[in-house]
């Protein structure tokens, strides 16, 4: 079954007005895997991980301390844990959230496809994956994590129940206006990129951040799923700029849309930003958006005009610790929903 999941009538946060224009940046801190087949193997290193200090230090440059979303297979590997904890050791600012891979995260299922999204798993399975996350990540790095990623983005019908019941604040795993229907995962075509309560306001959700742009943006939340309907429709009304989804990240998304969407963003009142990308982008061939030299000096490149253009739109980076101080003197509007939409 789809889970479909929709941003709830009146659970926008409202920020207070000391927070102004903020963004994070979420790394997901995981293994090398065959992203055509992902738990086809269970042989994975974390070689990308060594990688990671030369890209702190060049976000560190612009203020920014990124949030490392550390999945099993990184927080059980010693040289990749001790490099993580170095960068804490750095930057006390720098975060550390909970990634749940499922394929590579005990108890290991059958390594069905549909299984790679933990929350189609039953509602044991999947808190046991997450018990077993946390624990490894506390032992190896020190930290509890309060913020968390479903690897594939695969949150489902218990995940936030279960996220709340362990003292997380934030799930940072809607990938708003992006269906995975198809392969068996969740639908949040209906999420938008504002953060909002989930239940009772224990927990928030922080969506990935993906902007609609272009002259027919007004209609993008019905408009842009029909034109994926139609073969080449969505790349042709893209190129006319008409209608364009824009996710904020370096993978995949060209940095002059990314700009556009970000100056887009602040237009729209869009308060707090989530940019993301996964470590092992940060080595040539172990991503589909990082294959060769030139793909990863295309990705550096991206980070250098992005960067400032948050700046020139008045966005700010803001690490975790604030979000979290922030939600404590926040209130948020109206009621809010924990299950999926259907």
């Amino acid at each position: 079954m789809t889970h479909r999941f929709a941003t709830p009538d009146g659970a926008a946060l409202d920020w207070p007005a000391t927070f102004g224009r903020r963004f994070v940046v979420t790394i997901d801190t995981e293994e090398e895997f065959d992203w055509s087949s992902p738990g086809a193997s269970d042989d994975y290193d974390v070689t990308a991980v060594a990688a990671l200090p030369a890209m702190h230090e060049r976000l560190r440059a612009h203020g920014v301390s990124p949030i490392y979303m550390v999945d099993y297979v990184v927080a059980s590997n010693e040289a990749a844990a001790a490099t993580i904890r170095d960068l804490l050791a750095r930057d006390p600012a720098t975060a550390i959230g909970a990634q749940l891979h499922s394929w590579v995260t005990p108890p290991l299922g059958s390594g069905a496809r549909v299984e790679t999204f933990a929350g189609n798993l039953p509602r044991e399975v999947e808190a046991a994956k997450l018990d077993r996350l946390i624990a490894m990540i506390e032992r190896t790095l020190g930290r509890r994590p309060c913020i968390f990623r479903a690897g594939r983005y695969g949150v489902g019908p218990h995940t936030f129940h279960t996220l709340a019941s362990r003292g997380f604040r934030i799930d940072a795993s809607m990938r708003a206006r992006f269906d995975y229907a198809r392969e068996g995962g969740p639908d949040f075509v209906a999420v938008g990129p504002g953060a909002f309560t989930l239940g009772d306001g224990a927990l928030v959700e922080l969506p990935l951040s993906t902007i609609y742009t272009g002259l027919l943006r007004a209609h993008g939340a019905w408009l842009h799923p029909l034109l994926g309907r139609v073969p080449k429709a969505r790349g042709a009304f893209s190129r006319t700029k008409l209608l364009s989804r824009v996710p904020l990240t370096p993978e995949g998304t060209p940095v002059g849309e990314a700009v556009c969407a970000i100056e887009q963003a602040a237009a729209d009142g869009e308060r707090l930003l989530q940019l993301t990308f996964h470590s092992p982008s940060l080595v040539p061939g172990h991503t589909p958006y990082v294959r060769d030299a030139r793909g990863l000096a295309r990705f550096h490149a991206w980070w250098d005009d992005v960067l400032p253009a948050l700046g020139r739109c008045g966005y700010a980076p803001v690490a975790l610790g604030e979000v979290i101080d922030a939600l404590d003197d926040m209130r948020a509007v109206g009621p809010a929903g924990l299950e999926p939409a259907t």
